[in-house]
């Protein structure tokens, strides 16, 4: 996950994510230096959270229903 601590969609992903116990990296765009260019790569677009799953697909800004029903899924394959 691409986010920013001043960022209220990246910290209401992060919450989500927590409480579901997933494990994942997250690229912190104030610290890590080339972050904010590796998530608009990712995504073409320079919106954050930018949200990468194992499968490769990406979610930018997503939802809390969007991120939870693609955390099923992947759980469910």
């Amino acid at each position: 996950m691409y986010g920013a601590d001043w960022c209220r969609d990246c910290r209401r992903s992060k919450a989500l994510l927590d409480r579901r116990g997933v494990d994942y990296d997250y690229v912190d765009l104030e610290v890590v230096a080339d972050g904010a260019d590796r998530a608009k790569a990712i995504s073409g677009r320079t919106q954050i959270p930018v949200v990468v799953f194992p499968d490769g697909e990406h979610f930018t800004e997503p939802t809390d229903a969007e991120l939870a029903a693609k955390l099923d899924e992947a759980l469910a394959a």
